[in-house]
């Protein structure tokens, strides 16, 4: 949006489902925290602006649970049967109120998201969590 000037962009409606690294709301969430020590060790040099660093990070929480989840037995099968179990895991750096969830007939793993608006400066969330299945095409 900077390209297009900040300015010129106020007003735009959007939805999310991940905390934004640059909005100053979460600086003192713990989350946020956590999120900003990982990234002091494993990734000092990414960029803190980009939100698909706090992406990958909430991917990465993800495995770590399917990872936990599977015990002793780390087969292909039951990473993939843990994987396709999630049930209302809270990933730190998504929006509060938004879970992963999945199932063996449903793989995707976020169905939630809220509305936001662009002020000139940060994103305003507004309304309540919506849920549906996020679908492409």
């Amino acid at each position: 949006m900077t390209p297009a000037g900040l300015d010129n962009s106020k007003g735009l409606i959007s939805t999310g489902y991940l905390k934004d690294p640059t909005d100053p709301q979460w600086k003192n969430d713990s989350a946020y925290k956590e999120w900003v020590t990982f990234m002091d060790k494993y990734y000092p040099e990414g960029d803190r602006t980009n939100v698909y660093t706090v992406y990958g990070y909430s991917v990465a929480q993800t495995l770590i649970h399917v990872l936990k989840q599977c015990g002793d037995d780390l087969s292909r099968e039951n990473v993939m049967r843990q994987a396709a179990n999630l049930h209302d895991f809270r990933v730190g750096m998504l929006l509060p109120g938004i879970m992963v969830n999945t199932s063996p007939t449903d793989f995707a793993p976020v169905k939630q998201m809220q509305m936001q608006r662009f002020n000139g400066e940060t994103w305003e969330l507004f309304g309540p969590i919506l849920n549906g299945a996020l679908t492409g095409g």
